[in-house]
């Protein structure tokens, strides 16, 4: 699908407000409702708009710690990390793991409350998985940007 200039100005103000109605947006971009509403319409049913959420406030939900972890498997084939991929969507901590190239296999990024939730986490979830051979942790001292808007 090709966006064009005013698909994109629909899609930038979505991002910084999933709430906007079709009739603010239309008056931002200067063009009449029905054609907005057709627009976000196709967005959608084009899967370029897949859902809207609500960004919450980590901090205020007394999740206070982020923890990026480097994870190597045992192994290198596709039922080890099946295995494995299986396993993290099981565990609500982990908010994204990547598949990654390199000196490690997967990068995943976990949020928890505190330092001892995070030894809970590893020593009770994460590093009793069979596929898992090494975790490497770093601990996020100071979050210095977090986005969810794509630059479009």
């Amino acid at each position: 699908m090709i966006l064009d200039a005013t698909d994109k100005k629909i899609l930038r103000l979505l991002q910084e407000d999933a709430h906007m109605t079709l009739k603010d947006i239309a008056n931002k971009i200067n063009l009449s409702l029905t054609p907005v509403h057709d627009r976000v319409k196709r967005l959608e049913k084009e899967g370029i708009i897949e859902k809207y959420v609500s960004v919450l406030n980590k901090k205020k939900l007394g999740i206070n710690l982020t923890v990026y972890c480097q994870v190597t498997l045992i192994k290198q084939n596709y039922d080890i990390s099946e295995g494995f991929n299986q396993s993290i969507l099981n565990f609500p901590e982990v908010v994204e793991c990547n598949f990654v190239s390199g000196s490690f296999d997967y990068m995943l990024k976990i949020v928890l409350p505190d330092m001892e939730s995070y030894h809970h986490f590893h020593q009770k979830k994460l590093s009793i998985l069979p596929e898992v051979s090494l975790i490497n942790t770093f601990f996020v001292i100071s979050e210095v940007k977090s986005t969810t808007v794509l630059p479009i």
